[in-house]
């Protein structure tokens, strides 16, 4: 258990429970931590997002990907709208605080793109959310300490174990070559399921 890559869908919805605790940014985070696990989202690539990115009238999610990763535009489903309109109702909130208060502070700095926020209103860093998964973990009891990529793993293996096609998960994913797919349905008894009936 000590060397699994990837966190359990449950143990995903744990560390959404807990964030649900946090009053400060808890609707963010949850937000934030839904979509990696649902779009399978690398840290630097859910930090990087622009509020642009995000089309709720047709709910679709644009991902950009990095490391020469496929960029694909994918359905926003009805959770996921949910959170996203949370959170930007909060995001709007927290702008509004700050300009109320940038009279007193002198000019702060405010990403106005940056989809997910820090409480300085820079866009949040990679870090910063390293350490709060690492915390909600803590929080939830997992029995291993999560890091970000694991929600990436987490979204492979759930696609997997909902039967989806190998090539089909490496485009959601966007893994240029296959061979970082296949850990995901090689491990997969259900994929056989289907072979001599």
């Amino acid at each position: 258990d000590a060397d699994r890559k990837h966190l359990t869908p449950l143990e995903v919805d744990r560390l959404l429970q807990v964030a649900k605790d946090n009053t400060r940014t808890g609707i963010r985070d949850r937000c934030l931590i839904f979509l990696m696990f649902r779009h399978g989202l690398r840290v630097t690539e859910a930090c990087a997002m622009r509020l642009d990115q995000v089309d709720l009238d047709s709910r679709i999610l644009h991902v950009e990907r990095l490391k020469g990763g496929l960029s694909t535009t994918q359905p926003l489903r009805a959770e996921e709208l949910r959170m996203l309109k949370n959170w930007l109702q909060e995001r709007s909130r927290w702008l509004r605080q700050w300009d109320r208060g940038k009279s007193r502070s002198g000019t702060m700095h405010l990403d106005r793109q940056a989809l997910f926020l820090s409480t300085r209103g820079a866009a949040l860093s990679r870090k910063t959310f390293w350490a709060l998964l690492r915390r909600y973990g803590e929080d939830a009891g997992l029995s291993l300490p999560p890091h970000p990529h694991m929600l990436r793993h987490a979204c492979g293996f759930a696609l997997a174990d909902q039967g989806a096609d190998t090539r089909l998960i490496q485009d959601y994913l966007g893994h240029r070559n296959i061979q970082h797919t296949v850990r995901y349905t090689a491990t997969n008894a259900q994929r056989f399921e289907k072979l001599w009936r």
